[in-house]
């Protein structure tokens, strides 16, 4: 149940906006999209080093781009 929440929650954080990064999906009032967290994560960088080089993000925001990414994902298995 906690993962259905969780899958769900990623709502409240992750915004899309055809005037930010060309509709990207983004982090609430930033310019910050998944893809460069996503990125980030990828390059081996921890959410404290993320955090520390982008304060205006949270260890939730973070999660919520993994979450976001997932769902993603399995939206595109299932089609």
């Amino acid at each position: 149940m906690y993962y259905l929440y969780t899958m769900k929650a990623y709502n409240k954080i992750i915004k899309i906006s055809s005037d930010k990064r060309f509709g990207r999906p983004c982090i609430r009032n930033t310019r910050i999209a998944v893809f460069d967290i996503l990125g980030w994560l990828g390059s081996g960088m921890s959410f404290e080093e993320i955090i520390n080089d982008y304060p205006e993000l949270s260890r939730e925001d973070i999660k919520a781009s993994l979450m976001f990414a997932a769902d993603r994902e399995r939206k595109l298995q299932t089609i």
